[in-house]
């Protein structure tokens, strides 16, 4: 005898035009009350996995317009893990407290042998540091960096030629191994930890790769060429797709690197965004004086007119001589500090000359 299939809206109590947020909060106010690891019943499972089913299609706008458009028949193509591939039940769960099992219980109720989520490798950060010149410039860069790749000797695998890993026969190849437990007031709770046999991956194998000791991956020193973008800012990133860390599964795609574009130090210039620093140490004579000085510039040098009676950590600015702007025609300025050189040693005729003029200031202040 086959049951007739209730209307995923009437079994979540939920109108057609119901929204997201309705339809969650309908399924987890009947999850809590029909959850196998609570309710005793004999027809909590069956109303469970009904409630669970109905949430996985009209959570899912692209499985909802199906279902809207042609009934059950619109669904009824997806396989079971298909038609959950979009629920988390962990996180739905999550507020229950630990008693509810999530992603466990629904592999069991479902009979679905979860298997280690297959993603790309991790992404790679490296920093790189690039010359004022070559920033000023922009132009190609070579680095040097080390990162994980699939072994060659065993195409990733972790395993011996002519041989392969087989699924974990402890946890069915899902990597997870769930313990129960129940209180004195009868609740259970459950318990996730990875497989101790085949921690966490879901294979077993019994002739490990010598290259790699069984771990698939190996490290490799690599060497890039990369073009630095004319006026890259302190800290830009690059991205180079693919160049990160091997994936766990050898199909998979690498994860990215990201390379950090720093500034390496110079003894001439200290960096502010755009704009460049450089510190002028003059003679004491010029500082009164004045004079013209000679400055260095990521372009060959300028000149510039030192005014009579300049102070110290005074700032002169030459317009223009900085680093470009990124994507920009302009360019940022360089700023000039003075330092004036105050003489610690003096010849005979210099400390003459410097008493005569202490005594013209002497004579000059008592005039005026």
């Amino acid at each position: 005898m086959t049951t007739e299939k209730q209307d995923y809206y009437e079994v979540l109590g939920v109108s057609h035009d119901a929204n997201a947020k309705d339809i969650k909060d309908a399924f987890r106010r009947l999850a809590l009350k029909y959850h196998p690891d609570r309710n005793k019943s004999s027809e909590a499972e069956a109303r469970f996995k009904e409630i669970a089913e109905a949430y996985a299609v009209l959570s899912d706008s692209e499985k909802r317009q199906q279902y809207d458009q042609r009934g059950f028949a619109g669904v009824s193509d997806f396989s079971s893990e298909d038609l959950f591939s979009n629920v988390d039940f962990d996180d739905l769960f999550s507020g229950f407290g630990s008693g509810f099992g999530g992603e466990s219980i629904f592999d069991n109720l479902f009979h679905r042998g979860k298997k280690p989520r297959k993603t790309k490798g991790k992404d790679l950060s490296i920093r790189v540091q690039v010359s004022l010149e070559k920033i000023f410039t922009g132009g190609d860069e070579v680095i040097h960096f080390q990162r994980q790749v699939n072994c060659k000797a065993c195409q990733g695998s972790g395993a011996q030629a002519g041989s392969a890993p087989r699924t974990c026969a402890a946890c069915s190849g899902s990597g997870r191994k769930v313990l129960k437990s129940e209180n004195t007031k009868g609740s259970i709770f459950q318990q996730i930890t990875r497989c101790p046999i085949c921690h966490g991956q879901g294979v077993v194998i019994d002739k490990p790769c010598k290259h790699c000791i069984g771990s698939g991956k190996i490290y490799k020193e690599e060497t890039l060429t990369v073009k630095i973008p004319k006026g890259a800012d302190e800290g830009t990133l690059l991205r180079i797709p693919e160049h990160g860390l091997a994936a766990t599964y050898p199909s998979y795609p690498a994860g990215d690197l990201f390379i950090k574009i720093m500034t390496k130090p110079d003894q001439r210039f200290q960096r502010t965004g755009a704009d460049l620093w450089h510190v002028k140490t003059i003679d004491l004579t010029d500082a009164v004086l004045g004079s013209k000085l000679t400055i260095p510039t990521l372009k060959g040098y300028a000149e510039i007119k030192l005014p009579a009676g300049t102070q110290p950590n005074e700032i002169l600015k030459i317009e223009g001589k900085g680093l470009p702007l990124q994507m920009s025609r302009h360019y940022g300025d360089l700023y000039v500090r003075i330092d004036v050189k105050i003489p610690n040693e003096l010849s005979l005729n210099e400390r003459t000359l410097y008493k005569k003029l202490r005594e013209l200031k002497q004579k000059k202040s008592l005039i005026s």
